[in-house]
This record gives C-alpha cells, sequence and structure tokens, in this order.
C-alpha cells in the first residue's frame, strides 16, 4: 500500500469499527434483547437465546480482535511508517485467533490450531453473528408483542366481564375457565414466546368465548333493569296465544259441524304451560345469567306457539273457504248454462240440484261436492264446444 492508501484505509476502517460498534450497542440495548437477558426462559426460547448468547460473546470477541489490530496500524501509523508491515495488518490475515483466546463457553477439549485471517473475514464472521443474534431478539421480541398485546385485550375484556357480573351479584364459573386457560396462555408466552407461536389460535378462540360470554353478561344486566317490562310484555303475549288457541278451537267446532270428517291439524294448547314457564321465572332470584336464557327461550316458545296456533286456524278455516269457493263457482257455471241457453235442461238441472244440495248441506262432505262440481263443469263445457 501506499501511504495515502494506508490513511484511507485506516479511515474507513475507523468508521467501520464505529459503526459496527454503534450496532452492536443498539443490540445490546434492544428491549428485546434486555427482556430476554432478564427473563427465566424455558423450551425453544431458551434453545435458541442460549445459542444467540454463545454467538454474541464470539461477536464481541471478534471485534475486541479487529479493534486491537486496528489499535496497532494506528499505532504504526503515528510512528514512522511502516507500509509493509502496515499493509500486513490491514489488509492481510493479521488477526491471529489463538485457542486460548477462544471464550471458555466456546471451547473444545479437542484443542484446534491457531488461525490468522483478515479484517474482511472478521467482520463477514462479525456480520454472520450478529445477524443470527438480531434474528432471535426480533423473532422473540415480534412474538411477544403480538401475543402479549392479544393477552392484554383479553385482560380489557375480562375485567370488564367481571365487573358486570359483580354488579350482577353472581358468579360465573364459565367465565372464571376462560380466564383461567388465558392466564395459562400468558404463563407460557412469558417464558417461552418461540414456543408459545402456536397458541394463538387457541387464544383467538378464548377471545372470541370472552366476547360472546360479556355479551351474554350484557344481556344479563339488560334483562335485570328491564325484567318487570318484559314479564310484562311477554304476559301480554301469552294472552295473546291463548285467544289464538280459543279461536283456533272455535274454528274446529265450526269446521266439525260444517265439514264432513276434516282432515284438522293439532289444535294447539300451549297457552297454560307458558304461563307457568313465566310464573316460574320470577322465582330465578338473582340468578340474571340463567334468567338471560329462560327468558329468551320462554320468548321464542311464545313466538312459535302464536305462529302454530294462528297456522292451525289458517288451515282449518280453509276448509270453510273451500266450501265457500265450490258454491261460487257453482253459481258461476249455473249461470254460464242461462247464458247458453240450458236453463231449463233436465239433465244440467239434476247435476246443479245434486252439486247444490252437497254443498249446502252441513256438514259438507267436500270431496263428493267436488266430484258432483266437477261433472257439472264438465258438462257445460261440452255444450259451449258444441255450439
Amino acid at each position: 500500500m501506499s501511504l495515502d492508501g494506508v490513511d484511507f484505509e485506516l479511515r474507513r476502517r475507523a468508521e467501520e469499527r464505529d459503526r459496527i460498534s454503534d450496532d452492536l450497542l443498539d443490540l445490546d440495548s434492544h428491549p428485546g434483547y434486555q427482556l430476554l437477558k432478564g427473563a427465566r426462559l424455558t423450551g425453544e426460547t431458551r434453545r435458541r437465546w442460549d445459542e444467540a448468547q454463545h454467538r454474541a460473546v464470539t461477536l464481541w470477541w471478534l471485534f475486541d480482535a479487529y479493534r486491537g489490530v486496528l489499535g496497532r496500524a494506528q499505532e504504526l501509523r503515528a510512528g514512522k511508517p511502516d507500509l509493509a508491515a502496515l499493509t500486513g495488518l490491514l489488509a492481510g490475515p493479521s488477526v491471529e485467533l489463538k485457542p486460548e483466546n477462544v471464550p471458555v463457553e466456546k471451547r473444545s477439549l479437542l484443542r484446534a490450531a491457531g488461525e490468522s485471517i483478515t479484517l474482511d473475514t472478521v467482520v463477514a464472521r462479525m456480520d454472520a453473528a450478529y445477524r443470527d443474534v438480531a434474528e432471535t431478539v426480533a423473532a422473540a421480541d415480534d412474538a411477544w408483542s403480538a401475543l402479549l398485546s392479544r393477552l392484554d385485550d383479553a385482560d380489557v375484556a375480562r375485567r370488564s366481564a367481571q365487573d358486570l357480573l359483580r354488579d350482577l351479584d353472581g358468579g360465573d364459573p364459565e367465565l372464571d375457565r376462560i380466564g383461567a386457560e388465558i392466564d395459562r396462555i400468558r404463563a407460557a408466552v412469558t417464558v417461552d414466546p418461540l414456543g408459545s407461536v402456536t397458541l394463538g389460535g387457541e387464544l383467538d378462540g378464548l377471545l372470541a368465548e370472552l366476547t360472546a360470554r360479556r355479551g351474554l353478561l350484557e344481556q344479563a344486566a339488560r334483562i335485570r333493569a328491564e325484567y318487570s317490562d318484559r314479564a310484562r310484555r311477554l304476559g301480554d303475549r301469552i294472552a295473546q296465544v291463548a285467544e289464538a288457541e280459543n279461536e283456533a278451537r272455535s274454528v274446529r267446532d265450526t269446521v266439525l259441524v260444517k265439514i264432513v270428517s276434516p282432515a284438522l291439524p293439532a289444535l294447539p294448547d300451549q297457552a297454560a304451560a307458558l304461563r307457568d314457564r313465566l310464573s316460574a321465572l320470577d322465582t330465578a332470584g338473582d340468578r340474571w345469567l340463567e334468567l338471560v336464557e329462560r327468558l329468551t327461550g320462554l320468548e321464542r316458545a311464545v313466538d312459535e306457539a302464536l305462529a302454530r296456533a294462528r297456522a292451525a286456524t289458517e288451515a282449518m278455516a280453509g276448509l270453510i273457504g273451500r266450501r265457500d269457493e265450490l258454491r261460487g263457482r257453482l253459481e258461476a257455471y249455473r249461470a254460464k248454462a242461462v247464458r247458453l241457453g240450458h236453463a231449463e235442461d233436465a239433465a244440467l238441472g239434476e247435476m246443479y240440484s245434486e252439486a247444490r244440495t252437497l254443498l249446502w248441506t252441513a256438514p259438507c262432505d267436500l270431496r263428493q261436492a267436488t266430484v258432483a262440481l266437477s261433472a257439472y263443469q264438465r258438462a257445460i263445457v261440452r255444450i259451449g264446444v258444441a255450439e
């Protein structure tokens, strides 16, 4: 090297040394690095951290060797320059790695021979060690950040649910179970973030359960506040069921009188049982979580009973409607026969009388009446076609 080349290389190496020193200090002060140093680790994280610590020791050891060579070169340059010696230090295999200089934790009983490497090789080895350590720190830090923040969210939701539960003056074994599972995951994440990454899915499930449980507690709180009004409205709704069932019975009695052998749906009779269930709700005391399920279940049952009663009424009333429809069609075909000039047709008159008798006789045989009306209809149609 020329003298200018030596000076340039010294400046470059000094800047490189300072940059590496800053990077090493940044790594050492990284929050994730400090957390790993201070934590009592287990599992996968402990294994990888042990490896990273060994790499960190090697990293600092190589850096000290690098600084030592650079320091000797700077001292040599400060006196009478020996360009050959300076070139050897800055560009040659000037970093001597002796077996006795290897850190204790990196030694082996099978001692290797010493090794001399260049400053560039030292930097390359430091870079590889630095990347390994930084990767482990970043992975652990990312795992902690991702999982612990979600655990914090879970704790906030759990505290909110527990506040609601205290207001309800009750207990909730399901909330206790969810809380215990969250505590278990937090304990695992704290000591082994890298080995706990797979717990993310389980944590998501617990968060969903916690959200649902909190929603149920909120609903219980609302029901406690609104219970009197909701119970009153539910009583009114049950009265509507009773009224609808009475109407269904009345229509059934009418159908049995007016229609022969009707195919009737089962007669609904739920109002009394629903009233009993409503009365039983009042005995639930302060078990508001239980009351939520019972009250909402009763509300569904009342709606279903009312729908069944109205459907039964509609189905039975449809039989009367069918009879009235047949009566209307019979008179319409009678009017058509008159228009066609067959008002005095004896055969048509006999068919009309048979159908009319069937339709205006109580109880009405809908099947026979339908057959008679169809025969009367076909006869009139044939007359119309013939003319």
